[in-house]
């Protein structure tokens, strides 16, 4: 059986391949997001980066998206701490604040089809950012599912 490396190795002390492989790609964090001024609440929309895939719920451009959307944010292991926006779904908040993967993971599962099924992921959910007039118009709830 191989060895379950995130629940002996810490965020910090993960090589590239791990960190990466931590990512059940669900698209959540490719969501635009919006801040209320007055409460600082957090609203997730349906509005997807223009280089999300949809379908496979990944970035098109992954390794050059910085040239292409230089406010991408690169989660690390040094910032994780202050990414409060991602959703609670998220295998890096989830490990950092000291829980497992969720069953659907695909490091447990072997592929994003559980993911999928468990509506984690933003899979037929969003629609294109290019196409959207108002983000307000956009809001939706169902990012802060937390299967699990």
């Amino acid at each position: 059986m191989m060895t379950q490396f995130w629940t002996t190795t810490p965020l910090e002390k993960m090589t590239p391949v791990q960190w990466e492989s931590l990512c059940d790609g669900c698209g959540k964090c490719c969501l635009n997001k919006i801040i209320d001024d007055e409460t600082d609440e957090l609203y997730y929309t349906n509005a997807a980066c223009h280089l999300l895939d949809s379908d496979s719920c990944g970035c098109r451009r992954y390794i050059e998206r910085f040239k292409y959307v230089p406010e991408c944010t690169a989660i690390t292991p040094d910032n994780i701490s202050e990414l409060t926006w991602l959703p609670n779904s998220c295998a890096y908040r989830r490990l950092h604040l000291g829980k497992g993967l969720p069953s659907w993971h695909p490091l447990l599962t072997g592929s994003k089809d559980a993911m999928h099924a468990a509506g984690i992921s933003v899979q037929g959910k969003t629609v294109n950012e290019m196409k959207v007039k108002y983000l307000e118009d956009c809001i939706v709830l169902w990012p802060l599912l937390d299967v699990e």
